[in-house]
C-alpha cells in the first residue's frame, strides 16, 4: 500500500520533493500523539495528585490547559502552514510540543506542569492541521487521497483508544511521568524523519501576511467557547458567560474575515458544499463519538471495578473497529461513494450506541455487555469518519489546504466538547445508578449520531474516479 500511495503522490512534479511514504507516516505519527496526549494523562490523575499536591481544581486545569490551548490555536496553525510552509510548521509544532512533553515530565509543582500542559496543546494546535494538510498536500483528490486519509484517521483513532492503556502501563509500572516523557523520543524520531525526508516548499509569507486580527479573534473565541461548553456541564450558568463571549468574538471574526484581504480563513469556502456539509457532519459526529471512549471508559472502572489496564485492554476490540472499518473505507467508497458509505457507517454506529443503551448494567460481563456493541460502534465510526473527512477536504486549493484542515480539526474538537457537555448532561439526569446514566448517555449518543447521518444526503455528489485510478490505488 505505501509503494502505491508514494507512486500517487509522487505523479505530480510540484510535489515530488516529498515522498508519499514520508509525508503519510510523519503525519499518521504526529497525529497519534496529539489524540493519544488527550486521553493517556486521564488515567494518571490520581498519581499527579499525590506526586505533585494538587486538589481538584488544579487536577482539571492540567487537563483543561492542554484542551483550550489545542482548540483555541488550531485554524492560526492551519494557516500558518499555508503562508510558511507545512515542513517548516510540522517541525515547529512538533518541537515545541516535545520540549513542553520534557517539562511536564520534570514538573516540580503544579504551576509548573499546567503551564507546560498549555504549551502542549499549542504545539499540538500547531502540528494537528499539518498533519491533514500534509496529506491533502501531497496526494491528488481521488483514491491514493482516500487510502492516506483512512490510514490518518485510523491511526489517530488508535492514539484516542489506547491512551487509556498506555497510561495505566506507564504509570503502573513506571510512573506518572513517563505519560509526558514517552512524547520525547518518538517526538524526535518524527522530527529527523520530517526534516530528512519532507520536501521544503516556497514560503509565502513573502507575499501574503498572517491575518493577526483575525487570529487574534479566532483563538480566543474558539478558547473561550470551549472553556464556556465545559463550564456549562460542570457548573450551570458559570458557563454562559464565557460561552456567550465566544459566540460574540467569533461573530466578529467572521465580520473581519469578510473585510480582510488575506483572512485566516477564507470564508468563500463555506460555499464549498463539502467543507460546509462535510464539516457540520462531522461536528455532529464526534459528538456522539465522546461516548464511545470516555462513558465506556467510566462503565468499566466505575461499575464493573476494572484496573486502568484491564479497561485499556477492553478497548482493544473497539480499536480494531475502527482501524478495520477505515482500511475498508477506501475501496468501499470507490465502488458506492463517499455518500452511501458515510450513510451506512452513521446507521451502523447509531445500531451500536443503542444496543449499547440496552445493555449496559451492574452485572455485565465484556463479552455480554462491551464485545458486541462496542465493536458495532467501532466499525460503523471506522466506515463514516474517512469519507467525512475526505469530504470535508475536497474541492480546497492545495494553498489552503492547511486552513481546510484547522477548520476541520476545530470542528472535530469543538464537537467532542459539546458532545461531552450534552451526554454528560443526560448521564447526570438518568439517577444515581451509575449504570443508568451511562446507559441513558449511549442512548442519548444514537440519537445524535441518527441526527448526524441525515446531514450525509446533502453531500455532494461522488467523483467517479477512472478505472486507471481505481486500478492504481485499490488493487
Amino acid at each position: 500500500m505505501t509503494a502505491e500511495l508514494t507512486a500517487q503522490a509522487t505523479a505530480r512534479p510540484a510535489r515530488a520533493t516529498t515522498p508519499g511514504w514520508a509525508a503519510l507516516l510523519a503525519a499518521s505519527i504526529g497525529q497519534f500523539l496529539v489524540v493519544l496526549d488527550i486521553s493517556v494523562v486521564n488515567v494518571a490523575l490520581p498519581h499527579i495528585r499525590e506526586g505533585l499536591g494538587l486538589g481538584a481544581t488544579g487536577l482539571q486545569w492540567v487537563v483543561n490547559a492542554y484542551s483550550l490551548t489545542f482548540a483555541g490555536f488550531l485554524l492560526l496553525g492551519g494557516r500558518a502552514a499555508d503562508l510558511f510552509g507545512r515542513k517548516r510548521v510540522f517541525i515547529t509544532g512538533l518541537g515545541l510540543f516535545t520540549v513542553a512533553s520534557l517539562a511536564g515530565g520534570f514538573a516540580q509543582d503544579g504551576a509548573m506542569l499546567i503551564g507546560a500542559r498549555a504549551f502542549q496543546g499549542l504545539g499540538a494546535a500547531i502540528l494537528a492541521p499539518v498533519t491533514l494538510s500534509l496529506i491533502t498536500g501531497t496526494f491528488p483528490e481521488g483514491p491514493a487521497r482516500t487510502k492516506a486519509i483512512a490510514m490518518w484517521t485510523a491511526v489517530g483513532t488508535a492514539g484516542g483508544a489506547t491512551g487509556g492503556l498506555v497510561g495505566g502501563l506507564l504509570t503502573d509500572y513506571l510512573s506518572w511521568r513517563w505519560v509526558l516523557l514517552i512524547n520525547v523520543p518518538v517526538g524526535a524520531v518524527v522530527a529527523v524523519i520530517a526534516a530528512r525526508w519532507l520536501g521544503g516548499e516556497a514560503d509565502a509569507a513573502g507575499r501574503r501576511r498572517l491575518d493577526l486580527p483575525g487570529a487574534v479573534l479566532v483563538t480566543a473565541g474558539v478558547g473561550l467557547l470551549a472553556f464556556g461548553i465545559g463550564e456549562t456541564g460542570d457548573h450551570g450558568w458559570r458557563g454562559v458567560i464565557p460561552l456567550a463571549a465566544g459566540v460574540v468574538l467569533l461573530a466578529a471574526f467572521v465580520a473581519v474575515e469578510a473585510r480582510t484581504a488575506e483572512p485566516l480563513v477564507k470564508l468563500r469556502l463555506f460555499r464549498l458544499r463539502s467543507v460546509a456539509v462535510g464539516n457540520l457532519a462531522t461536528l455532529v459526529g464526534t459528538m456522539a463519538g465522546f461516548a464511545l471512549w470516555y462513558f465506556l471508559s467510566l462503565y468499566m472502572q466505575n461499575v464493573l471495578h476494572y484496573s486502568a489496564v484491564r479497561t485499556g485492554l477492553s478497548f482493544l476490540p473497539h480499536t480494531a473497529g475502527i482501524i478495520i472499518g477505515s482500511r475498508l473505507a477506501p475501496p468501499l467508497m470507490a465502488r458506492m461513494g463517499a455518500r452511501s458509505l458515510a450513510g451506512i457507517g452513521g446507521v451502523m454506529a447509531a445500531a451500536g450506541f443503542a444496543w449499547q443503551s440496552l445493555v449496559l448494567d451492574a452485572d455485565g460481563t465484556f463479552v455480554t455487555a462491551l464485545l458486541g456493541p462496542g465493536a458495532t460502534m467501532a466499525l460503523g465510526f471506522g466506515l463514516l469518519m474517512t469519507p467525512l473527512v475526505e469530504a470535508s477536504t475536497s474541492g480546497a486549493d492545495s494553498s489552503e489546504a492547511g486552513a481546510v484542515a484547522g477548520v476541520v480539526n476545530t470542528s472535530r474538537t469543538i464537537g467532542g466538547a459539546i458532545g461531552l457537555t450534552i451526554l454528560g448532561t443526560a448521564a447526570a439526569h438518568a439517577g444515581p445508578d451509575l449504570a443508568d446514566g451511562y446507559s441513558a448517555a449511549f442512548l442519548v449518543a444514537a440519537v445524535i449520531t441518527t441526527a448526524g447521518t441525515a446531514i450525509v444526503p446533502f453531500l455532494p455528489r461522488p467523483h467517479r474516479a477512472s478505472q486507471s485510478e481505481e486500478g492504481e490505488a485499490i488493487a
